[in-house]
This record gives structure tokens, C-alpha cells and sequence, in this order.
């Protein structure tokens, strides 16, 4: 396969070790990959558990690491500590990431068999939406070897699956903080139910890619449109049949864990769909 030869020759110029930024998802893990093809155990994978990346995203990251056979380092941290991340204005992300990379560069310091380059899964097409986080990573001198080698995201995915990556079809996700609207304050509470009602959308109906919003209180559910019936809600306000039991199910089960109301957005999902300002 030339372009993961490619990526895996990327690390070549690399003068120490290696810190790959993993969360889970299949971008780090390809990294990663390439990673120890080249370094060994001079790769190391850093996932950060900063409360607002979900337990399955986390259980995720740890099966990736034994998979690839990487050694894992958890940092332990609380988001929620950082008033500007906290108080969640569209620069959000941009503390989020800042605080990410300073931490995994303090790593760096204390670590032996340096020097460390810190890298993360950052691709081409993250460059077409708006990513701040990006310019914070960037700041703490973290390089993005997906990147570098050009990988857009179909490329990643057919380059994992050829690789036998078992998350090369996982659907993309985002820390829990994004499922708030700017302008809304980020509390472990909303927090806690935001991941909690995921979790029951998907058991429920068997959908794998879910978002629930939490705006003002109340579960806005976004899925694929191709899955919407599954939901019980067709596209642009089409009845969704024999599934309105398991909506019914939803939301009773949603608004038992603390959410005011529950509504199925019938456009269907889209990443960044909520990146405005809605004040409290």
C-alpha cells in the first residue's frame, strides 16, 4: 500500500520518539500505526480522559492501542476547571486543544529517550471546516503527518481498512462538549445525560451515528438521513411508520434523565451544525 508506506516513511525524519495524540477515532489510529511500523517502541500513544471525551471513546482508544500494539499514556485532566473552555464561546475548541498540546508537551519534557515530537491526526479535510483547535495544536509545535502526506478522509478510511484496522468504518465523533451551542455553559451535568442519551439512541435503535444536542434543555437527536426512520421521523416532516414506538421509548427515557423535551432534527445530521452563538 504506497500511501501507508508513505506515512510510514513520514517518521523516517523524526529525530527521538514519538507522542501520537490518540483519541480513538480512525485518524489517530492510522498515525499510530504508521507510527510503530517505523519507531517501534519509540511510538508512544498519549489519549487524554478530560471528562468530556465519552467512556466509549475512551474504551475505544485503549482496544486501538492494544490492537496496533502501542504503549498507551492516559492523561487525567478536567476541562471544566478552564473558565474559558467552560464558559463556551466559539473559541472553545481553541482552548481545548491549547490545553491538550501544553500537557502533552509537559509530557514530553518528563519523559526519557527524547527528544519527542508530538503528532496528531489532523487531515486535509479537517482544513475545509472550522477547526481553531488546529491553530492551538500548531502552537504547541504538534505536526500532522495525515497531513503532510496529503491523506483526505476517504483515504484514511480505505488505508485503514486495507491495513485491518477494526475502527476503519467507526463514524467520526467529537468531545460531548460539541453537542452544546456556543453560548451555553458547559456543566458536567449536561454533560453526563448528552453521553447517557446517546447511549440509549443507539441501543435502541441500532443507529451508529448520533447526536443529541442539548439546547436549552431540550435533546435535539440528529442521525443520518438515511436513518430517520429508524427514528420514527422521515425527512422534511414525512411520517416514519412502524418505528414511532421506539421514538416514543426514546423519549420517555430522555426526558427521565433530565431532559426537558426531545425532538428529531429531519434534516439530519451534519458536523459543526450548531457552531452559532445562542446566548443563555
Amino acid at each position: 500500500m504506497k500511501q501507508l508506506d508513505d506515512l510510514t516513511e513520514w517518521f523516517a525524519g523524526i529525530n527521538g520518539g514519538v507522542l501520537v495524540a490518540l483519541s480513538g477515532g480512525v485518524d489517530s489510529a492510522l498515525v499510530a500505526l504508521a507510527a510503530v511500523r517505523k519507531l517501534g517502541r519509540s511510538a508512544v500513544a498519549v489519549t487524554a480522559d478530560y471528562r468530556t471525551l465519552s467512556r466509549e471513546e475512551l474504551d475505544t482508544a485503549d482496544g486501538v492501542c492494544a490492537e496496533i500494539g502501542i504503549r498507551q499514556i492516559i492523561l487525567e485532566y478536567d476541562e471544566l476547571d478552564n473558565p474559558d473552555f467552560a464558559k463556551n464561546d466559539n473559541t472553545r475548541c481553541f482552548h481545548c486543544r491549547m490545553e491538550l498540546g501544553s500537557r502533552i508537551a509537559e509530557l514530553a519534557g518528563r519523559m526519557n529517550g527524547g527528544p519527542w515530537t508530538i503528532v496528531d491526526g489532523t487531515n486535509v479535510d479537517d482544513l475545509g471546516d472550522y477547526r481553531p483547535g488546529i491553530d492551538a495544536m500548531r502552537q504547541n509545535r504538534v505536526r500532522s503527518p495525515l497531513l503532510e502526506t496529503r491523506f483526505t478522509k476517504a483515504d484514511i478510511r480505505r488505508v485503514a481498512r486495507m491495513a485491518g484496522l477494526s475502527v476503519h468504518d467507526r463514524p467520526s465523533n467529537s468531545c460531548l462538549a460539541s453537542r452544546i451551542p456556543w453560548g451555553q455553559r458547559i456543566t458536567a451535568k449536561r454533560l453526563a445525560r448528552i453521553e447517557l442519551g446517546e447511549r440509549i439512541v443507539r441501543q435502541l435503535t441500532g443507529i451508529r451515528q448520533v447526536r443529541v444536542r442539548d439546547i436549552g434543555g431540550v435533546a435535539r437527536i440528529e442521525v443520518e438521513p438515511e436513518m430517520l426512520h429508524l427514528l420514527g421521523a422521515g425527512t422534511q416532516g414525512e411520517p416514519g411508520g412502524r418505528h414511532e414506538k421506539e421514538l416514543r421509548e426514546i423519549t420517555r427515557r430522555l426526558t427521565d434523565i433530565g431532559f426537558d423535551d426531545v425532538v428529531v432534527d429531519r434534516d439530519g445530521y451534519r458536523p459543526g451544525k450548531i457552531n452559532c452563538v445562542i446566548a443563555d
